[in-house]
């Protein structure tokens, strides 16, 4: 790869000593982000079982409508990140987020509780009453509230835990990698509690008052999130970092015909931080030798595209080397990115097939009957107990015999994910081909085959969140700036997004290639048993095999980890001093910089 350039990252202020942030914070925002995914996960969990028992909607339609909402959730992360940023910031983003939640999932309380919202039952197994347009527009229209509350609450969650600490200390830095892990465990905590006894409340009591406890929840959690308002760290919003990035690809466009070998390095324009910026302790980005075409953005070719103030008169023709880096940050993730959304890919199924294998299986252990909401159980549960046996046993047990820290790089995490996906698939056409072929044998629409074979597939989409999600997440956060914190996480979300839309395409692709001609289509009806799910699945294991293959040899070389770079203080500016040096070459697993000297302020 040519980007084998140093990327240098400057400290404008020491390390903050206020009393505010750390910890303390932290209890409320992950108190607030636990029930918010409680009650959003009490309706996510068993959407798929709402929408094909209450409105009557066959596979295919069942499959669309819960992938496009999921999708539309995550990619509504966007416009989230950019109100926060540019307008409320991140507090007032996720109470405004929490709001819009609590009123969406007050309006899927009433069609729950209001028959008229709804079409009649169908008990039977075809020929169901189909709901009309207008109950549809108010059942789309809570799931629209959702997605807006979930588009405002999750690219900010992640970004304004992460401000409460001082990532320019060591110990930041320890306790923000913690967080993360913690961020996941907390919330996965709450989806235990919602995925048994709120999911069998709304499958086996009453829908209605099954709605009503995730309702309370956002109400406590928007309680729990005001309560902790004097313990925050707020930063102000400093302006959309994406339209930065549009005003750096057109006037890098503008100046695409210039030559940069013709210009010295005092021809790039590189203003100081303005004090907004330094009050809100952004790191400056120095310039690097990757992606060189975008430096012409930056490029002053003229002494009159600047002001009196030495500002550039037209923002879109000429921007700052921070501006610049800003957006080679961006695009040196998509990598690891795209991995990630194949990774996902797998990860996706159990939500939408896995539920509808689920409904068609013998859910009775003696006289007790299993919710198939209840199979998340195992993704929650397998991901969790990861994460303990991580954080509490693997990386104690670790720093006392090797005496350092032995935490497992992002690479192999990344890459165990993958593995994980593959294993999913398999395993989950497996037991699919044996549930078929009981429930034919049987000729019986609900197969005798036990729910409990669908554990093992639901296990192992847990451990791709455990290895995978996680890792990703983590990656997004520290190799973006801390102004784009809130991209970040946007883009985290994002992935699911991406991964959601191309789940419906493919499912859709798929179902009109098989269907037709007398042959059994892989999928579609109402009718597992009339599909061949099972080649779905395969089909997905072989492009998450793929995935595997891309990521081993082009992504996973886009991740720096492991090799420790000593920088000391010769070569190093009167009053500055580096905290960083992010390498991006080919062949280095890892990179860790440390520095020697103190942060020094002139």
């Amino acid at each position: 790869m040519e980007d084998q350039s140093l990327s240098m990252e400057q400290h404008p202020l020491p390390p903050s000593t206020s009393r505010r942030g750390g910890w303390r914070a932290i209890k409320y925002i992950l108190g607030n982000e636990s029930f918010e995914k409680l009650a959003a996960m009490s309706l996510i969990g068993n959407i798929t079982v709402y929408l094909r028992t209450q409105y009557n909607m066959g596979g295919m339609l069942v499959v669309n409508v819960v992938t496009i909402w999921s999708a539309t959730q995550n990619g509504s992360c966007l416009v989230g990140a950019f109100l926060s940023d540019t307008v409320l910031g991140r507090f007032l983003t996720l109470l405004c987020g929490t709001f819009s939640s609590l009123l969406g999932m007050g309006m899927v309380t009433l069609t729950a509780g209001v028959p008229q919202l709804r079409p009649p039952i169908c008990d039977g197994q075809s020929q169901c009453i189909q709901p009309q347009r207008w109950q549809l527009g108010i059942l789309f229209s809570s799931l629209g509230l959702l997605a807006l509350g979930a588009g405002l609450v999750r690219p900010c969650n992640i970004a304004f835990g992460a401000d409460q600490f001082d990532t320019r200390t060591e110990k930041g830095k320890k306790q923000l990698e913690s967080f993360f892990n913690w961020w996941y465990f907390s919330f996965s905590i709450a989806l235990l509690i919602a995925l048994t006894g709120v999911v069998y409340v709304e499958t086996n009591i009453s829908w209605m008052i099954g709605f009503i406890i995730p309702t309370a929840c956002l109400a406590f959690s928007i309680t729990i999130f005001m309560m902790g308002r004097h313990t925050y760290i707020y930063k102000k919003p400093q302006g959309s970092v994406f339209t930065d990035m549009f005003r750096v690809i057109s006037a890098a466009f503008r100046k695409r015909k210039l030559n940069l070998e013709e210009f010295s390095e005092v021809s790039f324009f590189d203003p100081p931080l303005n004090e907004e910026q330094l009050e809100q302790q952004t790191v400056k980005l120095f310039r690097t030798e990757r992606l060189k075409c975008l430096d012409k953005a930056a490029l002053m070719v003229d002494p009159s595209e600047l002001d009196a103030r030495g500002m550039p008169v037209n923002n879109w023709l000429l921007c700052s080397v921070h501006q610049v880096e800003q957006l080679k940050c961006l695009i040196g993730i998509i990598p690891v990115w795209v991995s990630g959304i194949g990774c996902l890919l797998s990860l996706d199924q159990q939500n939408t097939f896995g539920m509808l294998q689920a409904i068609q299986m013998d859910k009775t252990i003696g006289h007790f009957k299993i919710p198939p909401g209840w199979m998340t159980l195992a993704t929650m549960m397998s991901l969790t107990t990861w994460i303990l046996l991580y954080e509490r046993i693997y990386i104690p047990k670790a720093r006392k015999i090797l005496k350092w820290d032995a935490r497992i790089n992002m690479s192999h995490r990344i890459r165990t994910g993958i593995i994980m996906s593959i294993l999913c698939m398999l395993v989950a056409g497996t037991v699919e081909t044996r549930r078929r072929d009981v429930a034919l044998k049987h000729n019986s629409f609900t197969s005798p085959l036990s729910i409990l074979y669908l554990l093992p597939q639901f296990a192992l989409s847990g451990l791709i969140e455990a290895f995978a999600a996680v890792a990703v997440m983590e990656y997004l956060t520290v190799q973006l700036p801390q102004s784009m914190r809130s991209v970040a996480g946007a883009i985290f979300f994002l992935t699911f997004t991406v991964t959601n839309y191309l789940s419906s395409l493919i499912v859709n692709i798929i179902h009109n290639i098989t269907s037709g001609n007398g042959k059994t289509p892989w999928l579609g009806g109402h009718d597992l048993n009339k599909n061949r799910l099972e080649y779905y699945y395969f089909m997905i294991a072989s492009l998450s095999a793929i995935n595997f293959i891309y990521f081993t040899f082009v992504a996973s070389d886009y991740i720096s980890c492991g090799q420790s770079i000593n920088i000391g203080g010769e070569g190093v500016e009167e009053g500055l001093q580096l905290e960083s040096i992010s390498i991006s070459p080919r062949n280095f697993d890892s990179c860790e910089i440390k520095v020697d000297e103190e942060t020094r302020i002139p």
